[in-house]
């Protein structure tokens, strides 16, 4: 999150870890934009923060028909602000995944070339599996599969062109939350698919104790994705992980505080 408060402490942390995989997580929702509101009136408030809540910030992204123009000029401002760090860039991908929007996806895609956006997000997930594996939640994520699967078809249409590579499969959606070490080993011996990503929220103990964190869920996921059981069944499932790991990007997860997003390929 190049606008979040932890972003320069992160951009120090990666700078230091020259092997890290460092991308972009597009800002349009729930955050702080990098253009003045008088670039952009009809996405932010007058704090310069964007709507919260997807729904409502895709929304606003749609409508009125000048605000399209506003999400391109914003989109394009977080990616310069990127490149200023002299990072390079690994991926891209966006808060509470509003990267998928159409507007969105479509200015990647035009950007491609001029900021060489190797990879994109795209979230692929089998429902059976989900629902087999933790049946909470059933409406919801039988909507968000249908709503998902949408975009990405729309995602491989736009991306594909562009010379914008995307996973085979990306898993977490539907275990947001709740990715523990039972989650990834009941996971990884069914994937049928070569270039996987598995996204979570780790955290350390510490900033829970501090009271910085958020839950104990992040914790557990910490606790999963540096397992060495999960690592053997990794192996033994023939899979490599990519050098994104650990950490794949870094962002602002609130009060301050650094917040990873781990990624499997």
């Amino acid at each position: 999150m190049v606008t979040g408060e932890a972003a320069d402490e992160a951009v120090q942390l990666a700078r230091g870890n020259p092997n890290l995989s460092v991308g972009v997580h597009l800002v349009l929702v729930d955050g702080r934009a990098a253009l003045p509101r008088s670039r952009i009136p009809h996405l932010v408030n007058a704090d310069g923060r964007f709507r919260p809540g997807p729904v409502r910030a895709g929304l606003a992204a749609q409508f009125p028909p000048v605000a399209p123009n506003e999400v391109r000029q914003e989109v394009r401002a977080q990616l310069e602000r990127f490149r200023e760090t002299g990072l390079t860039l690994t991926h891209v991908d966006g808060h509470h995944h509003l990267h998928l929007h159409p507007v969105v996806l479509d200015t990647l895609a035009a950007l491609a070339r001029e900021f060489e956006i190797p990879v994109v997000r795209l979230p692929s997930e089998e429902l059976g599996f989900a629902l087999a594996h933790d049946r909470s939640r059933m409406p919801g994520k039988r909507l968000e599969s249908w709503v998902f699967r949408r975009l990405r078809r729309h995602g491989e249409r736009v991306l594909g062109p562009a010379g914008i590579a995307f996973d085979d499969r990306v898993y977490g959606l539907h275990q947001t939350g709740r990715l523990d070490e039972t989650y990834l080993l009941d996971l990884i011996p069914r994937i049928e698919a070569d270039m996987v990503e598995i996204y979570a929220h780790p955290e350390s103990p510490a900033d829970v104790e501090r009271g910085d964190g958020r839950s104990g869920a992040g914790v557990r996921e910490l606790t999963a994705l540096t397992s060495p059981t999960v690592r053997a069944v990794i192996e033994a499932a023939g899979f490599t992980l990519g050098r994104s790991l650990p950490v794949a990007a870094v962002r602002d997860g609130g009060n301050g505080t650094l917040e990873a997003e781990s990624l499997v390929v």
